[in-house]
């Protein structure tokens, strides 16, 4: 077990360290770090980045799967995850801290409505030179927008402090969800704060999933004491990405006593499951939208076979970054070897699986 702690904190560092080799060359604020590493050298950032993966998710896996001989303190684990990977450098693997940091600025500081102001209307505006979707509007809900007032502000007009203020308001939301799941229910804590997919997709890419998915679980959290304040919980979610409006179903049979337990997770994990696999037809299965449904099967630990099923996805959804790595390209063969890399892992364990079922039967 250790030794699983061991390999797991040296990946999440050695991963902080690599992520500033992705630097992009047009963020004129980072110059001095930019190496051009990840461009010349694709192949070998590429097997960087899976050597990293695989020692993440392979020491998670141990760690998950020996947890009743864990010895080691929860909270200091999660903490020193959180301070490991708060100073990595947050578009390692997207752009879209530098999309929400636009879209404030064009809301709180140029004072224009992001639904209808493209940001590349604002010629001259130093953001430009490396945000992506500039030739979109405000791609997420209002409450949102209204969120993001407070690491914008709190930035004071420095675009570092700004950065790293979005950061730390990311974090502030996983430690809530974190919170919320160990008040639910202690055990399924773990599956979820070291899931590599969460921790990355979060504290590295700051993706505002999250914050959406603690309001979600704040909502069924809430719902037999605080029914008012549990309705408004989930709307905020909603109004933050729409995905949780699939939710809704599941919250009105909780709602109103009809399912209860662990059935609620089950069906919200479903729920989420499934709007998570309508994705590409919006645009694409991008490997953060699993923090949809991860948080509701920390739920279901009793089913050792699905929540190893779902590390194992989660593993496959992250290989998904590795083809652009590698040549740069979205196109040609990029898609099938991207859904290649997803699936594989999934496929490889539910043989083996099966193959140790078997075995067991004929023993």
């Amino acid at each position: 077990m250790k030794i699983s702690l061991v390999t797991y904190f040296a990946s999440l560092l050695f991963l902080t360290f690599f992520s500033y080799a992705f630097i992009d060359p047009n963020l004129s604020y980072l110059n001095v770090l930019y190496s051009g590493f990840h461009l010349e050298y694709r192949e070998y950032s590429s097997i960087v980045y899976l050597f990293i993966l695989t020692a993440l998710f392979t020491s998670c896996f141990l760690i998950i799967n020996n947890k009743n001989q864990f010895k080691s303190p929860v909270k200091k684990i999660i903490l020193l995850t959180i301070i490991v990977l708060f100073f990595s450098y947050p578009a390692m693997l997207s752009y879209d801290i530098f999309n929400y940091i636009t879209t404030a600025k064009i809301a709180f500081f140029y004072n224009e409505n992001p639904y209808l102001i493209y940001p590349i209307e604002f010629t001259g505006d130093s953001l430009l030179e490396f945000t992506r979707a500039t030739n979109k509007t405000a791609l997420y809900g209002p409450f949102w927008i209204l969120l993001t007032a407070i690491p914008f502000v709190a930035g004071m007009g420095n675009f570092i402090l700004t950065l790293f203020s979005f950061k730390a308001f990311i974090v502030l939301f996983y430690v809530g969800t974190v919170f919320l799941i160990n008040k639910l229910d202690k055990r399924a804590v773990l599956f979820f704060a070291l899931n590599p997919l969460v921790v990355i997709e979060t504290l590295v890419s700051s993706h505002n999933d999250i914050v959406m998915m603690f309001f979600a679980l704040l909502a069924f959290y809430l719902i037999k004491t605080k029914k008012t304040f549990s309705i408004f919980s989930l709307l905020g979610s909603i109004l933050i990405k729409f995905a949780t409006l699939f939710l809704i179903p599941v919250y009105i049979l909780s709602f109103l006593n009809k399912i209860e337990g662990k059935k609620i997770y089950f069906f919200a994990a479903a729920s989420m499951f499934f709007v998570f696999l309508l994705s590409p037809f919006r645009e694409e299965l991008y490997p953060w939208y699993a923090i949809w449904f991860i948080p509701f099967t920390a739920f279901l630990y009793k089913n050792k076979l699905l929540q190893n099923l779902i590390l194992v996805f989660s593993f496959g959804l992250m290989l998904r970054y590795i083809p652009y790595m590698a040549t740069g390209n979205y196109f040609g063969d990029t898609p099938v070897f991207r859904t290649v890399l997803t699936i594989l892992p999934v496929v490889i364990f539910m043989a083996y699986a099966f193959y140790k079922k078997q075995f067991k039967i004929f023993k």
